[in-house]
């Protein structure tokens, strides 16, 4: 059986946890820092088996050389030498075995141009499984620091195709924040406000937020909403319409949630 379950790090981030109950071993994505990831295995008498990385940030690559140093841990990674100890460098389309589930590379560039995703399919007894990194965010998505907002609409709507039951597995506890600016933008949205009610209830006993399913994020994200009426209205109604193309209205978007 395989269990699913965040480790926290610095102030907000997610590494999460990867369980092969049957056997104790274990994988990890993006580990910032190392100290929790060592302490959970030792706690737990874990086996690290391998190491997923989304993208090249500090806090989701900074525990990999100690976690090398302590553990036979096999790292697999995107394209990018910046990166130091990858042992297997993935591009989309590429395939990986984790646990004895299947999972596919997406490249999803904009927050980073290196940025990847790493997505399982699932079957009858597994949902969908979509490890994101910073690329898309419960109730939102990352800031562009090195791509465009045509680049990063088009990663959003890459992972947006996918299944409505995909678990969404992202990498900071933004949740709460999020919502505040997609009620902004969307204040009738009702999904929305009782998802702002659930998101408040689980934050004021410091439970996470996430995995949320695709399928809300379609129904309650600003950033996947970008062809609704609603959100084009408040655009022009706030004076930050841009244009009529879905990633003209992402780009508004985008610019609004900086300075919010």
């Amino acid at each position: 059986m395989l269990t699913i379950e965040p480790i926290r790090a610095f102030s907000d981030n997610y590494i999460w946890l990867l369980t092969d109950t049957a056997n104790n071993h274990c994988f990890v994505v993006d580990p910032g820092d190392a100290e929790p990831v060592l302490e959970v295995l030792a706690e737990r008498q874990l086996t690290l088996a391998g190491i997923l990385v989304t993208h090249h940030h500090f806090d989701h690559v900074g525990g990999l050389p100690l976690l090398r140093e302590h553990t036979s841990a096999v790292v697999y990674g995107p394209h990018n030498p910046a990166i130091e100890g990858v042992d297997h460098r993935l591009a989309e389309g590429d395939t990986l075995t984790v646990l004895g589930l299947e999972f596919s590379v997406l490249a999803v560039p904009g927050h980073t141009m290196d940025h990847i995703a790493y997505y399982c399919a699932g079957d009858s007894e597994q949902p969908p499984l979509l490890f994101c990194g910073d690329t898309l965010f419960a109730g939102g998505c990352g800031r562009m620091f090195e791509g465009t907002a045509p680049v990063l609409h088009g990663s959003l709507a890459k992972l947006a195709a996918l299944p409505g039951s995909t678990r969404v597995y992202c990498a900071h506890e933004y949740t709460q924040a999020n919502l505040r600016f997609a009620r902004a933008v969307e204040p009738d949205n009702e999904a929305l406000a009782e998802r702002a009610r659930e998101v408040a209830a689980l934050r004021a006993t410091d439970d996470p937020t996430v995995p949320s399913e695709l399928a809300q994020e379609r129904a309650t994200n600003p950033f996947l909403r970008c062809a609704e009426p609603a959100v084009a209205a408040t655009l022009h109604s706030q004076g930050k319409w841009q244009g009529e193309k879905p990633e003209e209205v992402f780009a508004a978007l985008r610019t609004w949630k900086d300075s919010f």
